[in-house]
């Protein structure tokens, strides 16, 4: 929905929500649903009401528990049969400076202020481990705001009697505290109020009379950042941007100025700004966010232009580039079957109004957001929240290389007729075998990854994943496979429960980047050998059908599964016998863990 995607007119928002959730709601767009229990140390109805309709328009039905005003701490660490009784998958903390038990003040000494700084840490310390231990669900809390005044001007913000001071170092023992704790996550209230302006942000009156941790208006702008986060939990991410080229990427039109007259580089002011913007992309694409072009050009101009000697990001940074004169929603569609993922996965930036529009009117799934000036070129897409990381792993930092490599296998698929010979000639190694630790948050955020094919839609978080690798009465596989052309990374988990004789498969996933290549009769062999072991006679399998996961409706069937039923929604049943099972995998050598 356009009134909710960056940069938005938060007073709209506030005005007409009521509306705008009818209109979410109205959509036929499928949800997953999740229950976000708030406990509040201000007024948290407002906060509620918003995050609900960011979430909605990223895919995400919130339901909500909220505190009493106030109660933050007593709602977590206190008996609260309602809050168990709702079985919350995030708690979120919403607490500000306001809630600050106590401040040090001038008169102190530093053992003193050393004293109330570690009873504030160890009151939010109590809290977290209580939540933990009671809830184990994902977690997210506020970081403080800065002071509205300096008792001692800039002395307080180095002086350890300072408010300033004192702030600052709670929030770098929350941020400890997160980077040490799978699960927990920082909001940062910090930030958002510092952008938004902290006198208009602190504005005394909200407070006083009705108990607002911040201005009214800046709540939208609150609630984004929050939904920024659970998007990204959850795996909601864009994951490539498509670019276009000319006063995009640089100043001017290549296939009319030339070369030499495009603006990037340091020379002009134009240029810097250019420069400036391509260094960003290439930090966003160190996060593991894949860059490809779409432009209306010649190939062999887009091309010189990339090649320019001052210009920052080169032709090998991209995936893909489409530089031709067809219709750019064409390009984009053919750009998202290439790199095998969805279009509600890309971002298309263009400085034309006029391209931008046709593209959101004939691929409203592909994000589009408003390019203003060059200048604002990196505050608009940054904020926007598209690439929000709240898990990173070595394969998100790998995630170019292995597209590039695919598109090397793809290359090499077209000289074969034969496709099983195309298959021996990758020289594929897998590794599956039971969870490691090392690989727990790893395969937790495939679960919660949209773009894979997972045919029970099963997610987890941390917790759950915890308790389901400490739980004997599962078989845990993951599967990691590498070829001739790298490494793939862990591709694909299958989680079954066993119940006497019989296997339950709750999840089975595999990552589009393999599917076909015989990993998924890998990792059936070596379920159907790990349940023989355990004197497993029958393994039932599930499909639930989403619009991800239509490729695999029939894979029990290619198994050679017996559907038992379906229903009318077509989530469907199926069981095989492990006895007499032969093993299907023919092109794949497999190992276990070292």
């Amino acid at each position: 929905m356009k009134e909710l995607e960056y940069p938005f007119d938060s007073s709209y928002i506030i005005k007409k929500k009521r509306f705008l959730k009818r209109t979410l709601l109205s959509e036929d767009t499928k949800r997953i649903q999740k229950k976000i229990a708030i406990l509040g140390g201000s007024t948290t109805g407002d906060i509620a009401d918003i995050t609900e309709l960011f979430l909605l328009n990223y895919g995400i039905e919130p339901v909500f528990y909220q505190s009493e005003y106030g109660r933050y701490w007593q709602d977590g660490v206190f008996d609260n049969p309602e809050l168990e009784e709702f079985k919350p998958d995030i708690i979120f903390i919403h607490t500000s400076i306001r809630n600050i038990i106590r401040f040090p003040d001038v008169t102190l000494t530093r053992e003193q202020t050393e004293e109330i700084f570690n009873a504030q840490t160890e009151h939010f310390v109590t809290l977290w481990e209580s939540l933990k231990e009671k809830y184990g669900c994902i977690i997210i809390q506020n970081n403080f705001e800065k002071p509205y005044y300096r008792l001692m001007g800039n002395r307080d913000s180095w002086d350890y009697r300072g408010r300033v001071n004192f702030v600052s170092r709670l929030n770098m023992f929350f941020y400890d505290y997160a980077s040490s704790h799978e699960g927990f996550y920082i909001n940062d209230l910090d930030y958002v109020s510092s952008c938004y302006g902290l006198d208009k942000w602190s504005e005394p009156s909200y407070w006083h009379l009705y108990k607002y941790a911040m201005c009214v208006p800046a709540i939208p702008y609150f609630c984004f950042n929050l939904a920024n986060i659970i998007k990204s939990i959850y795996g909601k991410n864009k994951k490539a941007l498509v670019l276009d080229l000319d006063n995009t990427l640089w100043g001017g039109i290549v296939g009319d100025d030339g070369v030499d007259g495009i603006e990037i580089g340091m020379e002009t002011h134009e240029g810097q700004v250019y420069t400036e913007f391509q260094k960003y992309l290439k930090e966003v694409k160190s996060t593991g966010v894949m860059l490809n072009v779409c432009s209306k050009n010649e190939e062999e101009n887009a091309l010189a232009g990339l090649n320019h000697p001052e210009g920052i990001l080169k032709p090998d940074e991209f995936i893909v580039i489409k530089a031709n004169w067809d219709p750019k929603d064409r390009n984009i569609e053919q750009i998202a079957n290439e790199l095998n993922i969805g279009l509600d996965a890309l971002v298309f930036l263009d400085d034309n109004p006029a391209e931008r529009e046709i593209v959101r009117a004939q691929i409203p799934a592909v994000a589009v957001p408003n390019m203003p000036a060059p200048e604002e070129y990196i505050k608009n897409v940054d904020r926007s929240g598209f690439f929000e990381i709240t898990s990173f792993s070595a394969d998100d930092l790998k995630r170019n290389d292995m597209y590039k490599e695919n598109a090397e296998r793809a290359k090499l698929s077209s000289k074969f007729t034969d496709y099983g010979e195309y298959l021996d000639s990758l020289s594929m190694q897998a590794v599956i075998d039971d969870f490691l630790p090392i690989y727990l948050p790893r395969i937790t955020q495939l679960t919660n990854k949209s773009n894979q094919f997972n045919l029970t839609t099963k997610r987890f978080t941390e917790g759950e994943m915890e308790a389901v690798f400490k739980d004997n009465s599962y078989i845990r596989l993951y599967g990691k496979l590498s070829d001739k052309f790298g490494d793939n990374g862990i591709v694909s988990v299958v989680i079954g429960k066993q119940e006497g004789d019989t296997l339950d498969i709750i999840l089975w996933l595999m990552s589009c980047r393999v599917l076909k290549r015989d990993m998924e009769y890998a990792m059936l062999d070596t379920l159907v050998k790990k349940a023989g072991e355990r004197g497993i006679k029958t393994i039932k399998g599930y499909y639930y059908p989403t619009p991800k996961n239509k490729m695999v409706s029939l894979l029990y069937k290619d198994f050679g599964f017996e559907l038992i039923s379906e229903d009318e929604s077509g989530n469907t049943l199926w069981s095989m016998a492990v006895e007499g099972y032969k093993n299907k995998n023919t092109h794949i050598s497999v190992g276990g863990n070292e």
